[in-house]
C-alpha cells in the first residue's frame, strides 16, 4: 500500500511550506561572464569566464529585494553567458560558511543544479516512490522547509507532476541534467517558472511564505526507493 503523499509532495498543487525560520549567515551567487571562441565550425566553443559577485542582504528588507533580484537572476545570466542547447551557463554557488564552493550548471529551462555527491546507486524509474531528505531555501539563505526538522525523508512518486518542475527535472534528470543516483547530493537553483511561478505560496489567512517569483534553492539528498524504507530504518537513516 503506497504511503500518504506528504504536503511537499503536491506543492504543484497545493504548496503548504513550514514557516521560515531565523536566517543563516548569508552568501552570495556569482554569475561568471563569459566569450565564447571557437577555431573551426565544427568544434565546440571554448569558454573563459571572469566572476562578478552579487552581495546578498541578510536582513528582512533586503531579503524582499533579493527575491526580486533572484527572480530575474538566471534571465541576468543568459544575458551575460548565453546558454545554447548543449553548452551550460557556468555559475558559482558560494553555500554558507563551512560547505564546499558548488559550481553549478544552468541549463536551458533555467534549472541551476550541482553534484556535491554522485550516487552510487541506482537511478529510481519513472513513476517510482522515492525517499529524499531536502532544505529548501530562500537566495539570502532563509530555510523555509525541510525534512530534516520532521526527522524522517519525504516518500514522494517520480513521474506523477505531483511536485514541482524543478525538482522533477533536477531529480529525474533530462534537458541536460544528469539523472540522481540513490546515495547522491545534489544542489538545485529552481527560477520561478520552474517553481511556483508569479503567484505567492505557501499562503494561510492573507499571510504568504513565498512571495511570486521567488528562485529557490534546494539541497537534495536521495535517500533510496521507497521499498526499502525498512531496511534504511533498521540503518537508522
Amino acid at each position: 500500500m503506497a504511503p500518504p503523499i506528504s504536503s511537499l509532495s503536491l506543492v504543484a498543487s497545493n504548496p503548504i511550506p513550514s514557516p521560515p525560520v531565523a536566517a543563516k549567515p548569508s552568501r552570495a551567487l556569482t554569475v561568471a561572464p563569459c566569450s565564447s571562441s571557437s577555431s573551426s565550425s565544427s568544434s565546440p566553443p571554448s569558454t573563459s569566464c571572469s566572476a562578478a559577485a552579487l552581495p546578498v542582504a541578510s536582513s528582512s528588507a533586503g531579503r524582499r529585494g533579493l527575491l526580486a533580484l533572484g527572480a530575474g537572476f538566471l534571465a541576468s545570466a543568459g544575458l551575460l553567458c548565453p546558454a545554447g542547447d548543449a553548452w551550460a551557463t557556468r555559475i558559482e554557488y558560494y553555500a554558507t560558511v563551512g560547505e564546499k564552493l558548488c559550481e553549478m550548471n544552468v541549463v536551458k529551462s533555467g534549472l541551476g543544479y550541482c553534484d556535491v555527491e554522485v550516487g552510487t546507486g541506482a537511478q529510481p524509474p519513472r513513476g517510482q516512490l522515492i525517499n529524499i531528505h531536502y532544505t529548501a531555501r530562500f537566495t539570502d539563505g532563509i530555510v523555509f522547509d525541510s525534512s530534516y526538522k520532521r526527522g524522517r525523508p519525504l516518500t514522494m512518486r517520480l513521474g506523477a507532476g505531483k511536485i514541482l518542475r524543478g525538482l522533477e527535472q533536477g531529480i529525474s534528470g533530462g534537458g541536460g541534467v544528469p539523472p540522481m543516483l540513490v546515495g547522491g547530493k545534489r544542489k538545485l537553483m529552481i527560477p520561478a517558472i520552474l517553481a511556483y511561478g508569479p503567484e505567492p505560496a505557501g499562503c494561510f489567512s492573507g499571510d504568504c511564505n513565498i512571495p511570486g517569483n521567488t528562485t529557490l534553492l534546494y539541497d537534495i539528498f536521495l535517500v533510496g526507493f521507497y521499498k526499502q524504507q525498512a531496511e534504511l530504518y533498521a540503518l537508522g537513516t
